[in-house]
């Protein structure tokens, strides 16, 4: 942050926070517990005497699952309301939206999920793990033989920057783990996606051919869908386990 903005931060009376998470949209299902955490954080801060004798003031918006509004939002906090720091996003889209932004105006963003590593900048804080620390793991389990010793893998996820780039990361992973081309499916779906009928079915006709496990970056209320039809087509844990990163 510059001199000038950080004096008058501390000149205030209250120190602003935004908080830039969706609240309506295909991510709010998401994203909403989120600014229920920071919300509660900051009452229990303010509590407590809050920052550096001054209380923490919540600036709320709603960039409503819509990726360039991100951005404008983000704008908005920094410039008219004036906030010390912003906790927002999940998708990496959103994220990659508002970067130049915070980057141009010197902002502070705080990212709360995993991501797809790849990226760095002073301007944000990423709290969440990339691939290495959390992808890669849970697949190496996938394979050993506490974990089942999968044979197969079905990716399946969000049509965006986070889901694929992590499944580039984990066919190379796989292949060098001597998993095959052949007994590895890559399925994407758009944001919102609701009809799994078709998916779940090809993922039982793929597990046909050895043990399977399903690596879901599904995001944001697709999810409901997606587990409501593994159920409706008799899909176990026992007989596919899957595992999510979103």
């Amino acid at each position: 942050m510059s001199m000038g903005f950080s004096l008058q931060v501390y000149a205030a009376d209250t120190i602003k926070v935004g908080i830039m998470h969706s609240l309506s949209g295909t991510m709010a299902i998401s994203e909403t517990p989120l600014k229920d955490v920071a919300l509660m954080a900051i009452d229990d801060i303010n509590a407590k005497g809050g920052v550096l004798g001054k209380k923490l003031e919540p600036v709320v918006v709603d960039p409503a699952s819509n990726w360039p509004l991100f951005a404008e939002k983000a704008r908005q906090l920094l410039t008219q309301d004036k906030v010390a720091a912003v906790f927002g996003c999940w998708t990496s889209v959103s994220r990659k939206s508002v970067l130049p932004v915070f980057e141009e105006l010197n902002g502070l963003l705080f990212y709360p999920v995993q991501y797809e590593g790849e990226e760095m900048s002073p301007n944000v804080f990423y709290t969440g793990a990339a691939p290495n620390q959390q992808a890669i793991p849970a697949v190496e389990y996938l394979l050993s033989e506490d974990g089942g010793g999968a044979k197969r893998f079905f990716l399946l996820g969000t049509d965006y920057v986070y889901p694929r780039t992590t499944n580039k990361i984990l066919r190379a992973f796989l292949h060098a783990k001597g998993i095959q081309d052949k007994d590895i499916e890559e399925v994407y779906t758009p944001f919102g996606y609701s009809d799994y009928q078709t998916i779940v079915a090809n993922i039982k006709k793929f597990s046909a051919g050895g043990k399977t496990a399903v690596v879901s970056t599904i995001n944001g209320d697709s999810n409901v869908p997606f587990y409501k039809e593994l159920a409706n087509q008799g899909l176990k844990a026992t007989d596919v386990p899957v595992v999510a990163f979103s």
